[in-house]
């Protein structure tokens, strides 16, 4: 099972962050209709078959968010 929630986790840092869904997309090159998609739980952005593999093998996958240094 995946431990963290990341739709919730890239709502969260925008918010943190100040920086909207549509700035995200234009960097990204996407549309800010993919990430809002994502961010609302309608897009699975981490592969489940991955994951339940892992799960299969007796693992959860944690995913931990690190600031890099000197990004704003």
């Amino acid at each position: 099972m995946l431990l963290n929630n990341i739709e919730l986790d890239v709502k969260t840092k925008c918010i943190e962050e100040s920086i909207t869904q549509t700035r995200i997309a234009e960097e990204l090159e996407t549309t800010p209709g993919y990430i809002s998609r994502i961010v609302n739980g309608k897009e699975h952005i981490v592969n489940k078959t991955f994951l339940g593999m892992l799960e299969c093998l007796g693992y959860d996958v944690e995913l931990t968010y690190v600031k890099r240094n000197g990004e704003a």
